[in-house]
């Protein structure tokens, strides 16, 4: 159920597109809004959160710390760059 009331300004192009895809796809400018919010910032069910948690508990393993992987993936976009 929908119950938080959201303003927000936009293009006078941007209003233009969204009323031609509501036309175009018989829905709501304000369900397009949050179609798009979801396609954004969607968050995952609870369920699914929990499967998640459950899924990443059950891991076994060696697994490299932060920093580590971060390091590795700084060489690796290093290296990448020097070949272009």
């Amino acid at each position: 159920m929908l119950s938080e009331r959201l303003q927000i300004l936009v293009s006078r192009e941007q209003r233009r597109r969204l009323e031609e895809e509501a036309r175009r796809t018989g829905a709501s400018v304000g369900a397009l809004v949050r179609e798009a919010i979801e396609a954004r910032v969607g968050a995952a069910a609870v369920g699914e959160r929990l499967e998640a948690v459950a899924v990443i508990g059950a891991l076994s393993g060696t697994y490299l710390p932060p920093d580590e992987l971060d390091a590795i993936i700084g060489d690796e976009r290093l290296q990448a760059a020097s070949v272009r």
